[in-house]
């Protein structure tokens, strides 16, 4: 009796947690397209007469670990492979869990979102590819390690030790509106998404890009025993340049919720910041922002259409199947 009591009582919980996560973070309204392309139109034109570099863009997921519409590597990584392959010049290959020697061979650019441990042998190969002055991109909990915290921070700029975090709606603000990522770009933006704090290294050593202003004693794992109103700033956006290599890192925090990579304000700040890690021209994807996104007014693509690319939320990937030997499972305690 105790035993099934004990499971209805966990079972209620769990009903009660998944409940406060959806109304904690519903999805944020579509944006219009008249703002969309005002940003865009601000982005210098694209020389039609000169010729793209070949670009070598690998992609590398590792198994969902979270609910429908969070952390869905496995679908980003095969949407995001449509989506590059829509662009000229531009070759795309995948890994999942983790690249093979021979797949970083000719990479201009590896994109990173999964959750690893990051240990030594990964971050020899990491930086063996910035030695090559390589770039590399890292989303949403790619940026966080499980040990040896100052090597990771000197490939990535900072570190992230899994800490304080929280799901919901934030307002972006920019601190560099003139960089090339974010040229064109309101001051401020509001998303539902989740920020983490704090990061270990030396912030001095990376650019800020974008922030947000956090209540950091009073985030999602604090729930039970809220601390002070302190509130301070953020990083959420960044790009960095590790010393003694010709090499280039942009670092995403937002990327736990699927919607947020159908904003196509977010997703013109992750395909600048793919190609200026990759030191290509910094609006040369602008073009794919709109591709396949649900705009305010306007009717989403219909399911069977081609330009179909990303449409949240998403359900569990089928990758969850072919992958299922694979550890998987939903912690919502996790960031």
């Amino acid at each position: 009796m105790k035993t099934v009591l004990s499971s209805l009582l966990a079972l209620i919980a769990g009903m009660l947690i998944t409940d406060w996560h959806a109304a904690a973070a519903e999805a944020p309204p579509p944006r219009t397209r008249a703002e969309v392309e005002a940003v865009l139109a601000r982005a210098p034109r694209p020389d039609t007469n000169s010729s793209l570099r070949p670009l070598h863009v690998l992609l590398v997921a590792g198994p969902k670990d979270h609910g429908p519409g969070e952390h869905d590597y496995p679908a980003w990584q095969r949407q995001w492979t449509a989506l590059l392959a829509k662009a000229p010049g531009v070759r795309v290959s995948t890994a999942f869990p983790w690249p093979k020697p021979e797949q970083w061979e000719g990479v201009d650019l590896a994109v990173f979102y999964l959750k690893t441990r990051w240990d030594a042998q990964q971050l020899a190969a990491i930086q063996r590819h910035q030695a090559r002055g390589g770039g590399v991109v890292t989303i949403h909990w790619a940026i966080g390690c499980d040990q040896d915290w100052e090597n990771h921070a000197r490939h990535f700029g900072l570190s992230y030790k899994a800490a304080s975090y929280r799901h919901g709606a934030t307002e972006l603000r920019l601190l560099k509106s003139a960089h090339p990522v974010l040229l064109g770009l309101p001051g401020a933006m509001r998303f539902v998404d989740e920020p983490y704090w704090p990061f270990i290294g030396d912030r001095s050593k990376i650019t800020v890009l974008a922030t947000s202003d956090e209540k950091i004693n009073q985030g999602d794992d604090r729930s039970r025993n809220p601390g002070d109103g302190t509130v301070e700033t953020v990083p959420v956006f960044w790009s960095y340049e590790p010393p003694g290599t010709d090499a280039r890192v942009f670092v995403s925090i937002f990327g736990h919720y699927s919607w947020t990579f159908d904003d196509p304000f977010f997703r013109l700040m992750l395909l600048r910041g793919m190609c200026w890690a990759a030191k290509e021209i910094p609006y040369r994807l602008d073009h794919l922002t709109l591709e396949g996104v649900k705009l305010a007014g306007i009717p989403a693509p219909s399911a069977g259409a081609t330009n179909r690319i990303i449409t949240p939320p998403v359900v569990e990937s089928v990758e969850d199947t072919v992958y299922a030997n694979r550890p998987t499972g939903t912690n919502r305690a996790s960031p």
